[in-house]
Order: structure tokens, then sequence, then C-alpha cells
């Protein structure tokens, strides 16, 4: 298919538009209080977990789905229809505040996330792709996921403000204006694909992506990659305040401590151009220092160990945003957000199985503790990721070559080495 000619701007456009979705993706003034909005209706404490069992398991029924979808149908008009569908269950929680427009709103939340999960990096990647600015992707990935996290800590702060001014009220409507601007900055994003196989066929998309997976060992190597390295991750931070206050800080200290460890994730994600040129060697030595530093950081319960804290996320964030590069390098246009989601879809399970270990844990030797035990996964897949980097590396020229061209390269190369040998040639008797 014949890319089409790359802007003179190249990818500012893109970039420009992808930090302003990502930032408003994550300025959410309901994020601090809608625990409380739940609470305050009347909801007991079974009924508010089971909004959120119910919010992890609409995204993991959709994940895969949407990804075929978005394989089959326009990714930019999925991203512009993601964040519609949240506002729409934020308008619901506030304006008839009970149980079930609770569970609806999650229904639509979690059926939002899904849209954009995976489907968001594959036009990403694909546009860069197309502008020739491939080997950017981490870098400018990085850069998106900071302005997400730097959202999350503007939303924290500015929540108690508009909620003291205006209560639930006016914190729902902030939110749903906000998913309602990012919705119009997803139309805003470049998408230059060609015909694609329609809704109609995201199942064929959904098994050519599956049989991909299974087949090709890269692939598969890097679907595991993603899960093993943001599924722990992930699973801690929400467990991070009370981290924080088994310290012995004072609880009107807890969100500025709080700060530190977000503004090292943030700091992650802004590393993650110089880190991408990182090798399985480099990546397996970040993963195994920032299990280091999770694990004396936790260990120390002091407030001085959550400098440790903060280092170590910020070397898992940018894992993430490698893991997820390495994972985009050797997939196929044709099934990329399918088989990211499948990587979203492994993520979100292993999340759910970290919690069931942490509470445990932490219920056993408490929370210091927890976080400590969870430096030991990180270490694993470093050890992994070590004894990968000592293979023989491919060629330049491989490296290059798309998942398809490779695969050629290697029948090719095998059928050379199993053809019978060529007989002699007879002697040149001509004078």
């Amino acid at each position: 298919m014949p890319s089409s000619p790359a802007p003179a701007g190249g990818p500012r456009r893109l970039t420009r538009t992808l930090y302003r979705y990502a930032f408003l993706d994550e300025f959410v003034l309901l994020y601090p209080v809608y625990a409380l909005l739940f609470s305050d209706t009347g909801l007991s404490v079974w009924q508010i977990s089971s909004l959120f069992a119910l919010w992890s398991l609409t995204g993991v029924v959709l994940e895969v789905p949407s990804g075929a979808l978005a394989d089959g149908t326009s990714r930019r008009r999925l991203l512009v229809l993601a964040p519609l569908l949240t506002a729409t269950g934020f308008a619901l929680w506030v304006l008839l505040p009970s149980y079930a427009s609770f569970a609806v709103g999650f229904v639509l939340w979690g059926a939002g996330g899904a849209l954009g999960s995976g489907t968001l990096e594959a036009l990403v990647y694909e546009e860069l792709q197309r502008l020739g600015a491939a080997d950017r992707y981490a870098g400018i990935m990085g850069r998106a996921r900071a302005c997400g996290l730097v959202a999350v800590m503007a939303a924290m702060a500015l929540a108690g403000p508009v909620f003291a001014g205006g209560g639930y009220l006016a914190v729902g409507a902030a939110s749903v204006l906000t998913c309602l601007l990012a919705a119009a900055t997803a139309t805003r994003l470049p998408e230059h694909r060609g015909p694609a196989a329609g809704v109609r066929g995201w199942a064929a998309t959904l098994r050519a992506g599956l049989a991909e997976a299974r087949d090709d060992r890269s692939v598969r190597g890097a679907l595991l990659l993603v899960p093993a390295v943001t599924s722990v991750f992930e699973a801690l931070d929400e467990y991070t305040p009370l981290l924080v206050r088994d310290t012995g800080v004072a609880d009107r200290t807890v969100p500025w401590l709080l700060l530190l460890v977000w503004a090292g994730a943030t700091a992650g994600g802004l590393l993650a151009g110089p880190g991408s040129r990182l090798g399985s060697r480099g990546l397996a030595a970040l993963l195994a220092g920032a299990a280091c530093a999770l694990a004396l950081g936790a260990a120390s319960g002091s407030p001085a160990g959550l400098v440790g804290i903060a280092a170590a996320f910020g070397g898992f964030q940018l894992a993430v945003v490698l893991a997820d590069a390495r994972l985009q390098r050797r997939l196929t246009d044709s099934r990329r957000a399918t088989l990211t989601s499948v990587a979203g879809l492994g993520s979100s399970l292993t999340t759910v199985a970290v919690y069931a270990g942490y509470g445990a844990l932490a219920t056993a030797a408490g929370h210091a503790a927890a976080f400590t035990w969870g430096a030991t996964p990180y270490l694993l897949t470093a050890a992994l990721l070590a004894r990968a980097g000592r293979r023989p590396r491919p060629s330049r020229h491989a490296r290059n070559e798309s998942p398809e061209a490779a695969r050629e390269t290697q029948r090719k190369a095998h059928r050379r080495a199993t053809a019978p040998p060529c007989p002699p040639k007879s002697p040149d008797r001509t004078v």
C-alpha cells in the first residue's frame, strides 16, 4: 500500500495533538472524590467493591475485541467515541446518583477505556512510520504518558477547591467537559490508512492476530514482556498512599509525598527517548536497578525511603514505554491494535492476580513487606532479559525488516541450507 507523502512539518501535528489528548484523558476531577460520592449516596463497602469489579471485568471482556475492531475500522473514530462514553457515565453519576447509575457509568467508562487501549498506540506508531520517524515512538509515547501523569496531579490539586465551591455537581461537570474536549481533540489526530476490513471483519482480524502471536516467537516474547513490566507497577501504585501513611507521617502530609512518587514516574516517561537505545541487557539492568530501589525504599519504613520508591517508579514507567515500543516494532500494521490489546489484556489479568497476592502479603506482614516482595518479579524478568541479550543479534538489515519480510528471509535461508548441492560444472574446453 503506498503511503501518503509526509507533510513538511513532520510529526509535529501528531505529537501536539497526542499530548493534548493524553492530558485531557487523565484530567478528571472526579478521580479523587468518586469513592466519596458512592459512600455519600449510601453504598456499602461491598457495593463499592462490586462496582470496581464490574469496571475491571468490562475492560477485560472488551479489551481484545475492541483492538480487533480498531484494526478493522477507523482508529481515530474510536478515539473520539471513547471519551464520549466516559462523559456519559460521569454525567449519570452526578445527575442520577444511585447504584444502578454508578454501575452503568462504570460499564461505559470501561468500554471507553477498552476502545482507546491499543488503538492509540497503533495509530501513533503507524503515523510515525509513515513519516519515517518510527524510531521516535518511545520518546513520544513517554512524553505522552508524562502528560497524563501531570494531568492526574493537576486534577488532584484542583478537585478540592472545585468541590468546595460546587460539590459533586461541579466536579462532575468539569469532568464531563474535559471528556468532551478530549473527544474534540481526537478529531485532530491524523490517520492515513488504506481500506480496512470493516466492522464485520473484526473476527477474522482477531483470529489472524492471535495466529501471528502463536506462530512468531519474537512477537510472543514481546507480548509477554508488556504485562511482566506493567502489572506489578500498576498494582503497587494503588497502595502507595497506604505505604506513605505507614511511614508515620501525618495524613495531611501524605498528598505531598505522593507528589514526589508521581514526579519520579513522570521523569521516567520523559527519559523514554534516550532510553529507547537500550537493548535487552540494558532493559534488564534498568529493571534490576528499579527493583533494588523499590525493595530498599520500602524496607526502610521511613519517609526518606520514598525517594527510592520514586526512583523505582521512574524506572518502571520507563520500562513500560520501552516494552510497548519493542512490541510495536514486531507487529504488522493490519493487526497492530489487536495484539497491543492482547498485551493489555495480559496486563489486566496479571494485575488482578497481583492485587490478590498483595492483599495476602500486606495482611500478614504489612505494606512495606508487600512492596519489598514486589521487587521479586522484576528481578526474575531482568534475569530472563539478560539471558536473551546474550544471544546473537540479527543484522541491522534484519532488525529493520517487517515481520513478513523477516519470516520470508528465514524461509529462503532454510531452503538454501537444505537444498542439495549443485553438480560441478564441466570444464570449459573452449580455447
